[in-house]
């Protein structure tokens, strides 16, 4: 098994979700802001060398650190796509596994992040992603922080929310598999939120307080339902 590229991992994603995935030999999996590349190439050593894995990243710098570790590392089942999860560079019912590491809950357009993994996943494909939701509504001073929402918090919504959007989306069998709550010494050691302390008039311990027990982070899975034929049963469309 080849190693992990030294520097792929940038260490800012919330769960492991290829560990969840039950990845298989040959298949195609997507992952949604892949950053350097970190899960795109755990992945690779599932799906092995008749599978593929793609990341899709928004960032053209991050497209190109990711790219470098495959190539510097030999990975020769690994792509790298620039683009944004709302509107993914990846034809139509093409993928087998969809994965994403706390990136989601970034998107403003969740809605449309969900249709989109729909429309690229084969009939019978899964989505299997780690996020950040809410438990219970965040005090506005939070919410409306631009420092909050890059270091991942006034973007999340609610848990029942966040779900009812992936089952309107098309998808069956939505449920959270795994659910833990956001450790605030996370918070406490994170620059962004020392820097909403900063432009904040409060002291630190307030702030945890009033944000404890909100955030939590989740394990979500999801099918994207298989075709029926025109007597009703189903088919796998491969």
């Amino acid at each position: 098994m080849q190693a992990v590229p030294e520097g792929a991992n940038l260490g800012l994603g919330c769960g492991n979700p290829v560990a969840l995935a039950s990845l298989r030999d040959g298949e195609v999996v997507l992952d949604l802001g892949s950053g350097a590349g970190f899960d795109c190439f755990l992945a690779a050593a599932k799906v092995g060398e008749n599978g593929r894995v793609i990341g899709v990243d928004m960032t053209p710098e991050m497209v190109e650190k990711a790219r470098g570790n495959a190539k510097k590392n030999d990975y020769r089942n690994v792509e790298f796509r620039l683009g944004e999860i709302e509107n993914l560079p990846v034809a139509d019912s093409a993928i087998d596994a969809v994965i994403s590491n706390c990136v989601i809950n970034l998107a403003p357009d969740k809605k449309r992040v969900f249709e989109e993994v729909y429309r690229v996943l084969r009939p019978g494909g899964r989505v299997m992603i780690s996020d950040i939701v809410l438990l219970r509504p965040l005090p506005d001073f939070i919410m409306n922080s631009i420092a909050a929402y890059v270091g991942c918090v006034s973007g999340a919504v609610m848990k029942d929310d966040y779900m009812d959007i992936i089952r309107k989306a098309g998808f069956r069998d939505a449920r959270v598999i795994k659910e833990t709550s956001f450790p605030m010494e996370c918070m406490a050691n994170d620059p962004t939120a020392q820097a909403i302390v900063r432009n904040l008039d409060m002291p630190q311990e307030e702030i945890v307080k009033l944000v404890e027990g909100a955030i939590c982070s989740v394990n979500v899975q999801a099918i994207k339902p298989e075709k029926r034929t025109r007597r009703g049963d189903l088919r796998r469309n491969s």
